[in-house]
């Protein structure tokens, strides 16, 4: 008897220690109260910055408004830690590049926010996540390559 108390006991141990570090934690907060789900709107615009960061990078665009007034867009953007897993670095995006943005628009009224945004050219065709340097060798293949110090 004891020994399936002991064997009871250690199986919900393991099974424990593998739910609390076995899997990944999703805890994040709801979009919903920031941002219309229910509307979704396009922008094309100029990229200004590119915030390539945690909790959230943010994408700002200087495109035109319903109104036709230029204006500053701040899109909100996944983790950078997430966003790198699929292809995304700081440079995957610059200042002054051409971008097209369709997502749902921010509930402050007056703002001009956006997020769960899909970013294309202009045109629709995907971004490229791997640019390219002047010598043609995209940024994700460049390593670094140690040099022998003068010591040696």
């Amino acid at each position: 008897m004891k020994q399936i108390a002991w064997i009871s006991t250690l199986t919900a141990v393991v099974v424990l220690g593998l739910v609390v570090t076995g899997f990944p934690a999703e805890a994040h907060h709801s979009s919903a109260p920031f941002y219309d789900g229910d509307q979704e709107q396009e922008i094309v615009g100029t990229v200004l910055r590119f915030n390539f960061r945690n909790p959230h990078s943010f994408l700002y665009i200087q495109a035109e408004n319903p109104a036709g007034q230029m204006v500053e867009y701040e899109v909100e953007l996944g983790a950078a830690v997430s966003m790198s897993r699929n292809g995304w670095t700081r440079e995957s995006v610059s200042a002054g590049d051409p971008i097209r943005a369709v997502g749902n628009p921010s509930r402050a009224e007056g703002t001009f926010g956006m997020c769960c945004a899909e970013l294309t050219l202009p045109d629709g065709s995907p971004i490229q996540l791997v640019r390219l340097e002047v010598d043609e060798a995209p940024l994700g293949l460049v390593t670094l390559v140690p040099t022998a110090s003068a010591e040696e």
